[in-house]
Formats: C-alpha cells, structure tokens, sequence
C-alpha cells in the first residue's frame, strides 16, 4: 500500500512518516485490495489536523482526526478510517447475500381458469 503524505504549516520529519506507517499497517493488513492512502497533515488555530483519504471498492472514504497534539490526531484518523473501510466492506458483502427478486410467472392453470372455454 502507497501512502502519500503531505504536510500543511506542518514540517514531516521521519518519525511522523513511521508513526503513521505504523498506525496504517493494521489497515493494510486486513484491506489488501487497498493501494493508496493520501494523508494531508495541517495545523489551524493550534490544532492538528489529520485527513486520510481513499478509494476503496468503486467508494471514496475520507476520515478527519482533529486534536492538540499531532500524534493522537494520527490515531484518531487511522481509527476512524479503519471502522469506515469495515462499514464499507459490510454494505459490500450485505450486497453479496441478497437475495434476489423472483419473478414468478403465470402458471398454466391460472391462465386456463381465466378463459372462457364455454
């Protein structure tokens, strides 16, 4: 999985980029079909602000964590991506399982019965 990390009003050191790796390896684990994570790190109003976007299975899901310290706005984020991407793989599989909708055909007798044979 391709994780692109961008920062805004904030510098990404090395420990930022392994922190996150480490938070979204979980993730990549248990959504192997996944490719890329975009990870745009900012900081309004001394706050930070982490915001993990994706495409995954035709969805776009997208997850902010916001918080004083950067850290656990990172966990924040991975946390709330990581029950987003099971709430979509739910809907998907529930997609699976449906049952279909039978369309049942007039059967002969019941068209016998509405004739007039007299």
């Amino acid at each position: 999985m391709k994780i692109n990390l961008s920062g805004h009003h904030v510098e990404v050191t090395d420990s930022i980029k392994t922190h996150i790796e480490e938070k979204l390896s979980k993730i990549a684990s248990h959504f192997p079909t996944l490719i890329a994570l975009d990870v745009i790190l900012s900081k309004v109003h001394n706050q930070y602000q982490v915001e993990i976007t994706t495409n995954y299975e035709g969805g776009r899901i997208s997850t902010t964590g916001i918080d004083d310290v950067m850290f656990p706005a990172i966990a924040s984020a991975s946390k709330k991506l990581d029950a987003a991407l099971k709430h979509r793989k739910g809907q998907l599989k529930a997609n699976l399982h449906s049952k279909p909708e039978a369309t049942t055909p007039e059967i002969a007798h019941e068209k016998v019965q509405g004739m007039n044979l007299a």
